[in-house]
């Protein structure tokens, strides 16, 4: 971010701060307009039937909220929108007072009202779940007297109230309702009418009352539970509590049926956390770039479907990975080899009823991920488990390393180097910080960039320590070693050296903490965050305690068997990082996928179910092995021992 950007920012969010009384003022306009469209919109059947009045008192009132629209709209503020607004506006005021068809003026005042929310944007959807439970107590508390403790609209305070209280339980009414109609009205009342607004409610209260109200009317929650879970089409409508919060049963009954719907919104309106972990955002990136590959799949362009589906799985699957596989490892599992299966179909050309099939699978999978993920499912036992494997599993690997060259270092007696080392892990950590700063608050960290600094990472830490564990190797001969030490320690190290020492000891260690971040950014979502520090804190604990162990013993051990010890690990982590390394380019898109179904996924060891990595790691090994086998014939050759024991 240039200064010039940042100076525009801090003008902008200053004019905004200065301007916000308006756009509050603005805000309740939109919400009192809108709740206004939708009364009409529900209501209007109840006055005209037929072209004739049949409720003199409701029709007056669809007049008056008519007109207070067309009132409401001329005064918003001036935009490209607004004449069109108040021309729609007054148009259906026309249609009132010519008493059109309820079915128009409802469709009308439907779609006058997303116009003016397009328009003038509004909040519609809840910050966090909606809690039933809160919304019952509320009801019974606030709402029963009149509405009546079932909800149909006799509670003892309703006689002699004109019009009326609703009936929660008419099911035709509330067909009509979508939560956000209900908010609004908890939340500012409804003018003509005994309802009074809660504005003294906080809005985590509305949205519960409004949740807990608008259930009433739909008993089969688990035929809503069943037909949910069987049918992906459907959870693409309803992505998320906006769309939720603001979808009517009868607008969804137009799509899938009328029964159906009212079973759907049975269901979600008494569990609106099917839709609303924090998870379901990415996971809805996910599935809509998934139909995204699969159309530009049918119209048959390749390249752009690839694209797509490895979108689908970076940005909108891949940040879940971290918690997924403290909750569900095999389920993890399956939607990795699902996705990578995926783009291995579109790069064959497999048909296009193939792509499709394992599209749907995934979606599949997607929901029992969006299940396992889902806020009710944490807990702080989960929480502290993820947040100590992932930095443990994480930490272990760099941490092996910078002990190694640690240990090296002072058994060559050359301490004088250990500030590059330290300076070098040191620096990652900052290093990682700051990359945290930015990818927050600054840029957007793509998932291919993520996972392209990851993949050349490894592999770049692989080949270097594959050099490093073949030399180690070399040394462990009592002999070798000092003849090393006789003709090349003086010239060993030099500053470019370790200069070397302090590149490799950042890249392994910001390789580390890179994903690190990603990971705990997920974790973080799901709450318990007291359980996550835990978590970390207990990771950091042991390997510190592993870092002292290993320091402690390579003091002790003898040059040759130090050397031979070292050499073993660091082919070990060789081997780790190569299969890393190419799965990472491969989820960046850089190299294809040859899935092998079959194979589990072994993220401690660099295992991925396909054959590159595979590859990569049986390569690195028979490297490894041609090394370690010239390195024995050496000392065969010149008569040493094999390793130093005293």
């Amino acid at each position: 971010m240039t200064l010039r950007a940042f100076v525009g920012q801090l003008i902008a969010i200053l004019a905004m701060a200065v301007a916000m009384p308006a756009s509050a003022d603005t805000h309740d306009e939109v919400q009192t307009s809108w709740r206004l469209l939708d009364y009409i919109a529900v209501d209007y059947i109840e006055a005209v039937e037929d072209g004739k009045v049949t409720n003199e008192l409701e029709y007056a009132e669809m007049q008056e909220f008519s007109a207070s629209v067309v009132e409401r709209m001329a005064a918003l503020p001036a935009n490209a929108q607004r004449a069109q607004l108040v021309a729609d506006a007054e148009a259906l005021a026309e249609a009132i007072s010519a008493k059109v068809e309820p079915a128009v003026v409802a469709r009308d005042a439907r779609r006058l009202a997303s116009e003016l929310i397009a328009a003038f944007p509004v909040p519609l959807a809840p910050d966090a779940v909606p809690d039933l439970a809160r919304g019952a107590a509320l009801y019974a508390q606030s709402c029963a007297s009149c509405h009546g403790v079932s909800g149909d609209g006799a509670g003892p305070a309703a006689e002699g109230l004109d019009p009326p209280p609703i009936a929660f339980d008419d099911v035709a009414r509330a067909r009509e309702r979508s939560a956000f109609a209900l908010y609004q009205v908890i939340g500012q009342g409804l003018e003509g009418t005994a309802m009074p607004g809660f504005s003294d409610l906080p809005a985590e209260d509305r949205w519960s009352l409004a949740y807990y109200s608008g259930s009433i009317a739909f008993p089969e929650v688990e035929r809503g539970r069943r037909i949910w879970n069987d049918e992906p089409a459907i959870r693409a409508r309803i992505p998320d509590l906006a769309a939720l919060s603001g979808l009517t049963p009868a607008a969804l009954g137009e799509a899938i049926g009328t029964e159906r719907a009212d079973a759907v919104m049975a269901y979600l309106r008494a569990h609106p956390e099917a839709v609303a972990s924090d998870t379901t955002g990415s996971l809805a990136l996910a599935r809509e770039r998934l139909q995204q590959s699969l159309a530009a799949y049918e119209a048959g362009n390749k390249t752009e479907a690839r694209e797509l589906a490895l979108s689908a799985y970076l940005d909108g699957f891949e940040p879940l990975e971290a918690v997924l596989s403290t909750r569900d490892a095999d389920l993890l599992a399956s939607v990795e080899i699902g996705m990578a299966e995926l783009r291995a179909a579109i790069s064959r050309g497999d048909p296009v009823a193939a792509v499709a099939e394992k599209v749907n699978a995934l979606d599949v999978l997607f929901y029992r991920a969006e299940t396992v993920l889902a806020p009710a499912n944490a807990s702080e036992a989960s929480a502290f488990l993820g947040a100590f494997a992932i930095l443990l599993r994480e930490g272990l690997e760099a941490l092996l390393i910078v002990i190694a060259m640690i240990a090296f270092l002072r058994k060559a007696e050359r301490t004088e180097v250990l500030p590059f080392v330290h300076g070098g892990w040191l620096s990652a950590l900052g290093a990682g910080a700051l990359t945290w700063v930015a990818a927050t608050y600054l840029i957007g960290v793509s998932g291919a960039g993520r996972e392209l600094v990851e993949g050349f990472g490894s592999l770049f830490a692989a080949l270097v320590l594959l050099s490093v564990g073949i030399w180690m190797h070399g040394k462990s001969q009592a002999g070798e070693w000092q003849r090393y030490i006789r003709k090349t320690m003086q010239h060993a190290l030099s500053r470019r050296s370790a200069w070397f020492l302090f590149g490799l000891a950042f890249l392994v260690v910001y390789r580390e903490v890179f994903e690190t971040i990603l990971f705990f950014a997920a974790l973080w979502s799901q709450g318990h965050t007291d359980a996550i520090l835990a978590g970390a804190a207990a990771a950091i604990v042991l390997l510190a305690l592993i870092a002292w162990a290993m320091l402690r013993y390579s003091r002790r051990l003898p040059i040759g068997t130090f050397f031979a010890y070292s050499s073993v690990l660091i082919g070990i982590l060789a081997v780790v990082l190569a299969g890393k390394g190419i799965s990472g380019l491969q989820e960046a898109g850089l190299l294809g996928i040859t899935p092998l179904p079959n194979l589990p996924r072994i993220p401690i060891l660099g295992i991925a179910p396909a054959l590159e990595p595979v590859a990569a790691q049986i390569l690195t090994l028979a490297l490894i092995a041609l090394g370690y086998w010239r390195n024995r014939m050496k000392g065969m050759q010149s008569g040493t021992p094999q390793a130093e024991t005293g």
